[in-house]
């Protein structure tokens, strides 16, 4: 009997299927629905047996039953070593086995150099490495792998498939260890009429790798397109199937690339792994605060390092500040690293408690490096700098200076104080302005040959700067 064709209309930002096409649909994008074939799938009569339960014949003693969670055993999560710390650390301690990892990023900033280096190592610990390529040609990969891996082990395996079937049907037999996909928006499956890369085949090659990692307990890495806005192209469900979403970003006219966890059922989204692309790949940056401070002219005008705790270590920075005089009609913001919102609020407080006119200057804001730092311990070296950019001032030798500006202009304590003091004094500074609650607590502390200056205000900090 030949099977139903079911035609509905799917926006290719969300996900969102409809019976019909609509010019805007509900996530708010507009001419994003796209007409999509779906063949539905035979139910079985086992599969109708176990959703009916006992209505349908299942005897009681068969059926699932709810457990007491006291009763649950918690056992631990067994991790393999990628060889690879940095990304090792991103994902918690190291891959999970049988989890689903998804790594996005711009094209040419480093995914399938990292995986490959990474499929190298795993296969010559663990076992067989499954890498399926729906992109590349087998030579291609071979290519890259003489470039980037100091050794090729007889355990990794390629192939150049995008049929999900076929792809299953080789995990099946091999039983690899690790299982590379590249990249998700290349394969399809047969049960669908609709293109590789669509929402569809997209969500349902999603769900069989998904069924082959759980089953054969395989950890996967996909790999994944983004959109033009830096945004994982596809449905939005493919991010909620997998277990770790990782981002690659940085500038591909520059060695810098950040690795970042946008989520983590294993871990923390905290942490960041740090890489310089070279000739023979990825290699990994140990000491990050000294790649972020290198070319730091002590005393420049319009420039203050600061410090932010990202997962389990303390990162230093430098933040950059111009003000420069309006031509005509209304002064620009700009903030590179820091959200414009944030700059705005600043800006208001400099003026409004602080006495500094901004309104005729435009002001630009750089945080050296590309990274985006979360949370606002930056605040206090964003004033700074903006300070000694407006009046034309330097700071006092090496100084770093970090807190959370409040509206009223009074000065919030951070966390880690004493780790990122610690990391300071070790970078050679000599000063560090925080907030007065952060140095009353350190006031115990050993950290020997750097000054605190405990400030309370913002007004406290421009007479120490």
């Amino acid at each position: 009997m030949a099977k139903k064709v079911k035609t509905v209309f799917v926006c290719q930002e969300c996900g969102y299927e409809s019976a019909k096409w609509q010019g805007q649909c509900i996530c708010g994008a507009w001419n994003s629905m796209v007409e999509e074939k779906v063949v539905p799938a035979a139910e079985s009569t086992d599969k109708r047996r176990r959703a009916g339960g006992v209505a349908a014949g299942t005897s009681d003693s068969k059926r699932n039953r709810p457990s007491k969670l006291t009763e649950v055993k918690s056992g631990d999560y067994t991790r393999m070593d990628t060889g690879i710390g940095e990304l090792n650390r991103v994902l918690g301690g190291g891959m999970v086995k049988g989890s689903l990892t998804l790594i996005s990023g711009e094209p040419g900033i480093g995914k399938s150099t990292i995986i490959i280096q990474a499929a190298a190592n795993i296969a010559e610990k663990y076992g067989r490495v499954l890498y399926v390529s729906g992109e590349e040609s087998e030579d291609q990969i071979k290519m890259r792998a003489d470039r980037v891996c100091k050794t090729l082990p007889e355990n990794l395996f390629l192939l150049a498939e995008t049929n999900m079937e076929v792809v299953a049907a080789v995990a099946d037999e091999m039983k690899p260890e690790f299982v590379i996909i590249d990249s998700i928006q290349t394969m399809y499956t047969e049960d669908l009429d609709s293109a590789p890369g669509s929402v569809s085949q997209v969500r349902a090659c999603g769900n069989e790798l998904m069924r082959v990692g759980k089953t054969y307990n395989i950890p996967i890495f996909i790999v994944a397109h983004v959109t033009k806005s830096g945004e994982l192209a596809g449905p939005k469900i493919v991010e909620h199937l997998v277990d770790c979403v990782l981002h690659f970003t940085g500038e591909r006219n520059q060695e810098l690339r950040i690795l970042r966890a946008f989520k983590n059922r294993f871990g923390t989204t905290s942490e960041i792994g740090a890489f310089e692309m070279a000739e023979e790949g990825l290699i990994e940056i140990e000491n990050l605060s000294k790649s972020f401070l290198e070319g730091m002219d002590d005393g420049a005008e319009g420039s203050m390092a600061t410090a932010v705790y990202e997962g389990t270590r303390p990162l230093l920075l430098e933040v950059q500040a111009l003000a420069a005089p309006a031509n005509v009609g209304f002064a620009r913001r700009s903030a590179i690293g820091v959200e414009l919102s944030r700059l705005n609020m600043i800006l208001a407080v400099l003026e409004r408690k602080a006495g500094i006119s901004l309104v005729n200057q435009d002001i630009y804001v750089n945080v050296v490096g590309g990274l985006k730092p979360e949370g606002t311990s930056i605040d206090l070296a964003v004033a700074m700098a903006i300070y000694s950019t407006a009046k034309g001032k330097s700071g006092k030798g090496k100084t770093l200076a970090m807190g959370e500006i409040g509206l009223t202009g009074d000065l919030r304590s951070v966390q880690n104080s004493e780790k990122i003091i610690r990391e300071a004094a070790r970078m050679g500074f000599k000063r560090v302005i925080l907030p007065q609650k952060n140095a009353d607590r350190l006031k115990t502390s050993e950290i020997k040959g750097i000054e605190l200056i405990g400030v309370k205000h913002i007004t406290d900090a421009i007479k120490a700067f």
